[in-house]
């Protein structure tokens, strides 16, 4: 006995599939079923996964693709796909219909059914006086494709509209077939499904009587039962139909848009051209020895796979950047080819890294190579424009992101369906401590009062856990664009996104990658915002042009490195992080490669593999460095032999173990995903007895893998690295040598990086820069250089005032002229009251009225002349009193969110509010080990991954910061002070190493009530 299921909705038909694609398919497959289509209402998003996991495990089962369809006038059908044909019209109607309904939403005429002429289609009866109708009109259009879908779950009723099925066939003709209507890969997702149902209902579970499925019958069964249940020529049909469906996703062709290719060129002889043309510009009249070589072997595999068409589009977005001065950088393995560096794609100058070939393009991956392109996050949107003007809506979209559920959004659904109200999930959610890695969530709910013990706690603890990783909808990938020669939409179906003049895909990265096909990477990165508005900050104020590739042309000056090492990096690119700066002064970057190394080390990858110790106690010669072969010492020389990057690791699975080019990228792809998978231990024997083979020790080789293991999916790519590191190299650069302009390019581009503008204003003032307050008269929008005696000051913008939008500071620009000398001015410009209350609370207007309270009560003024208390109004404003130093404090950090007057814990000692204690900037002269008392305000949170419980807080005052190390033990013992304090006093021991300084805490003592206005948001678990 054979089966073949023609009707299955995954968890990618929201809210109503309880299980995973995969697990559908494993689970059809065990139990013996011949094919399985995954036929997810009005889409096809989650039939890439079913397709992947039978590719990857080898399985014995066809997937068919298709899709659930109800028709605006009650119809419903499912439509197969058995040719190319039929999937690219499925695809079109799928389209049409999201397009024309608001996102999560489609409209599905009678038209768009009659214009299918090849799907195969299964009409599921309404049993309703409609039917007749509907059979009539279905068997006009599609009777050489049509069967009526019998169903059977063991409901109420069931014989009879079973028997109606069977009446409609026999008066239309038309042949029945079984369909088990599958929301389920196991009848133990009954309550999960339960749950979902009744949050697409907006109802709760115990109210939903009857709408709820009521037994697990919508679940995969066995084919014995099925054929219980089924008669028997209909399951057969089942087959036949199966039969017919002959279309693979495997099959699809990317066909790449031609309009780049200029007339009298192919694709291969434009690109030659254009890196040929790039090579001068690059390299000069001599081009290095090796590098020749180089390009003529990626341009011959770039010719045989036929990726021309990939690196000349990605070239033209590149000029059309240049021609419009947006910076950019492009990463990747691929981007950092010598083909991209002559196309200027990178600045990575190949010369100074070494790129694994096969991971630039693998013959036995047989897909793009991977590029992306890096701009300034404030003009991105010039080049999305322009990649949709240049090839049409039709043709070019986004690709999807696959948004699922987490441990909040899951415990407030399951909550919500089985009747928390949400009080309860509010109180659960805040107080649950997630980064506790020593106390379950489950432990901590039952702490706060959740009975494990009942029918609806055991049922809570359960479904949440299921329920995490569920797919909630589709969004917008950050830039991956998917481009096509002809219609995308006969491709994969597009859909409209949140955001108006966006549209989607409905596969997201991970389903293209597995089909091989085209997406262009369009990302934004602030750094490099920054980097532009401080270049012309430079060239407008010092007369001084630089460009990127200047500054980055030999990354040699031992000033820059200096800082570096010091650890002196406030916001620069990738190394402003506490962990890279506790790193900076143990690895003492000398050059770029070892900025490279320094971005890449310090990721959870190296950490979790071990890695870290070794290469530093080997670059610092307190460890020898072997290799075990000279294979072995050609990819690890560069790194004393410890395997820090991705390709590294490929590398070695090459040389050492035997694997070829394709496999090793298979080994690449289980690394990304082996805890989610754990397809990376599948590799574990091929890589051991490869290297056993080829004469390896046993303990190198399972050190190997216990390397591999450690990188996880964290494994950082060296040419992703190198492109980092060109942009700290060219931040560290501006800051060393045009402070004032840097610092003003990071407040502009704001919010970007780790540090918040109070923090970035407090380390200018320390590094000798004058910051001018936001001022009415002398403010632009955004902050601005001003002239000082010693040269240039930075002076805050409007941009920096809460309340105060861009329309209104720039007419008040616009309108001031030289200045304004009084408040009535600024009201005739109608600018509004909230603006110049916001205005007023930010001290913007003391060169007009004194201080923010006589502004504010000049602006309430209704008459110049009004009497207050029987005194004239000018009389009364001499006797407001001035605002006190902490009255000031607290203004200031309210209105502009940062204080230029005085630091919260400079007031509080200076008040004598604080008890005796250690500035962050004479840690430097305490003792390892010894006794310290430090007191900040909090402005940092962080909890690594792959720190076992350790949160690393840090602290500020007025002198700089106090890294603090707080462990899970002390944290949970002290939990409210842990997480609510705003200024924090610790006493603790000072642990250094060089110059490396931290505090591991011990009391931990809440002092927020000293200045309980005090509005400074710390900066959380980012």
């Amino acid at each position: 006995m054979h089966y073949a299921e023609l009707f299955c909705q995954s968890n990618f038909s929201f809210l109503q599939g309880a299980s995973h694609p995969e697990e559908l398919i494993l689970r059809a497959c065990e139990l013996g079923y011949r094919a399985l289509a995954i036929t997810d209402e009005c889409s096809v998003a989650g039939v890439v996964k079913a397709y992947t996991v039978i590719k990857e495990h080898k399985l014995p089962i066809k997937l068919i693709v298709g899709s659930y369809l109800k028709v605006d006038n009650g119809l419903s059908l499912v439509a197969l796909c058995n040719n190319r044909n039929a999937y690219a019209e499925l695809c079109r109607i799928i389209t049409n219909a999201r397009r024309r309904a608001e996102k999560n939403h489609y409209t599905l005429t009678q038209w768009d059914i009659a214009s299918l002429k090849h799907c195969l289609l299964i009409w599921l009866p309404g049993h309703n006086p409609a039917d007749k109708e509907h059979a009539l009109w279905l068997a006009k259009y599609h009777r050489e494709r049509l069967w009526l879908g019998v169903q059977r779950h063991l409901t109420n009723n069931e014989s009879h509209r079973t028997a109606h099925t069977e009446q409609l066939a026999r008066q239309h003709q038309l042949p029945l077939v079984a369909c088990g209507g599958v929301l389920m890969h196991h009848c133990e997702r009954l309550a999960l499904h339960q749950v979902l149902s009744a949050r697409r209902l907006g109802a709760q579970v115990a109210d939903a009587g009857s709408v709820l499925p009521s037994n697990a019958e919508r679940s995969l069964r066995s084919i014995d039962k099925l054929y219980r249940l089924f008669n028997p020529r209909w399951m057969q049909e089942t087959l036949r139909i199966a039969e017919r469906c002959q279309f693979d996703l495997g099959t699809l062709q990317y066909e790449y848009p031609t309009e780049v290719v200029p007339v009298g060129h192919t694709p291969m002889s434009y690109l030659r051209q254009r890196v040929t043309e790039g090579c001068g510009k690059r390299f000069g009249d001599t081009v290095p020895e090796h590098i020749r070589p180089l390009i003529d072997k990626e341009l011959r595999l770039i010719e045989e796979m036929g990726y021309a068409h990939f690196f000349l589009t990605i070239d033209d977005i590149a000029r059309f950047a240049r021609s419009q001065n947006i910076l950019y950088q492009g990463r990747g393995s691929s981007a950092n080819s010598v083909v991209c560096y002559c196309l200027e794609i990178t600045a990575v100058d190949p010369r100074n890294i070494q790129v694994l070939f096969e991971r630039f393009i693998s013959k036995e991956r047989n897909e793009p190579p991977d590029i992306d392109v890096d701009f300034e996050h404030e003009r991105r949107e010039e080049v999305i424009q322009y990649i949709y003007q240049k090839y049409g809506r039709e043709r070019a979209a986004l690709a999807a992101t696959v948004i699922s559920y987490r441990f909040k959004s899951a415990v407030r659904e399951v909550g919500k369906a089985l009747g928390f109200s949400d009080v309860q999930l509010d109180f659960f959610i805040k107080n649950v401590n997630r980064r506790d890695q020593h106390t379950p969530w489950q432990t901590q709910l039952c702490d706060l009062g959740l009975d494990s013990d009942s029918h609806t706690g055991r049922y809570f603890f359960t479904l949440v856990e299921t329920l995490i990783g569920f797919p909630r909808h589709l969004s917008q990938h950050v830039g991956g664009f998917v481009i096509s020669s002809g219609p995308l939409y006969e491709l994969v179906p597009v859909e409209n996104a949140a955001m108006a003049e966006r549209t989607v895909i409905q596969w997201d990265k991970d389903d293209l990658e597995s089909l091989g096909l085209l997406k262009v990477d369009v990302l934004a990165l602030g750094m490099l915002s920054a980097i532009r508005k401080c270049l012309d900050l430079v060239h407008n104020h010092y007369g001084k042009r630089h460009e990127l590739y200047d500054i980055t042309a030999h990354m040699d000056d031992p000033a820059v490195y200096r800082d570096i090492q010091n650890a002196d990096t406030i916001g620069i690119f990738q190394i402003e992080s506490r962990a890279q700066m506790s790193m900076l002064p143990r690895l003492k970057p000398a050059c770029y490669y070892d900025l490279v190394i320094q971005i890449a080390i310090v990721r959870p990858g190296p950490i979790q593999g071990g890695m870290v110790h070794p290469y530093l106690k080997r670059r610092d010669g307190l460890e020898a460095v072997e290799y075990p072969s000279a294979d072995v010492k050609t990819v690890l020389a560069r790194t004393l032999g410890v395997p820090i990057f991705q390709e590294q690791v490929i590398q070695l699975a090459m040389l050492a173990a035997g694997f070829t080019g394709g496999e090793a990228d298979q080994l690449r792809r289980a690394m990304a995903s082996w805890k989610k998978t754990g397809q990376l231990l599948k590799f574990k024997d091929k890589l051991i007895n490869g290297m056993l083979e080829r004469g390896y020790q046993q303990e190198f080789a399972e050190r190997l893998f216990e390397q591999i293991c450690g990188f996880g999916e964290y494994g950082f790519p060296e040419s992703h690295s190198a492109s980092f590191a060109l942009l700290a190299y060219a931040s560290a650069w501006l800051r060393h040598y045009y402070p004032t302009a840097f610092y003003t390019a990071l407040l502009n581009s704001q919010p970007m990086g780790f540090y918040s503008p109070s923090q970035l204003v407090q380390d200018a003032v320390r590094r000798g820069e004058e910051v001018l307050p936001v001022c009415v008269n002398h403010s632009f929008y955004h902050h601005c250089l001003e002239p000082n005696s010693t040269g240039w000051a930075i002076r805050l913008g409007l941009r920096q005032v809460k309340g105060l939008n861009q329309s209104a500071a720039a007419q008040l620009i616009a309108k001031r002229g030289a200045g304004f000398s009084q408040l009535t001015e600024l009201k005739q410009l109608e600018l509004g009251s909230g603006a110049l209350e916001a205005l007023a609370s930010a001290d913007a207007l003391r060169a007009l009225a004194g201080h923010r309270y006589q502004a504010r009560w000049q602006l309430m003024q209704q008459q110049q002349d009004l009497v207050t208390q029987g005194k004239p109004s000018s009389q009364y404003l001499n006797e407001l009193k001035k605002p006190t130093e902490v009255q000031n404090l607290f203004e200031d950090y309210i209105s502009v969110g940062l204080s230029l007057s005085h630091h919260p814990i400079e007031l509080l000692q200076s008040n004598g509010q604080l008890p005796a204690f250690t500035l962050a900037r004479d840690l430097i002269h305490k003792h390892h080990q010894s006794l310290v008392t430090v007191i900040g305000v909090v402005t940092g949170r962080q909890s690594p991954g792959t720190a076992t419980g350790v949160t690393f807080v840090t602290l500020e005052d007025h002198t700089g910061n106090v890294n603090v190390v707080v462990w899970a033990a002390t944290a949970q013992a002290q939990k409210r002070a842990f997480l609510s304090s705003r200024i924090l006093k610790i006493n603790g021991i000072v642990e250094r190493e060089g110059r490396v300084i931290h505090v591991i805490a011990g009391k931990l003592t809440d002092l927020s009530s000293l200045l309980s206005e005090l509005n400074a948001p710390s900066r959380d678990f980012h």
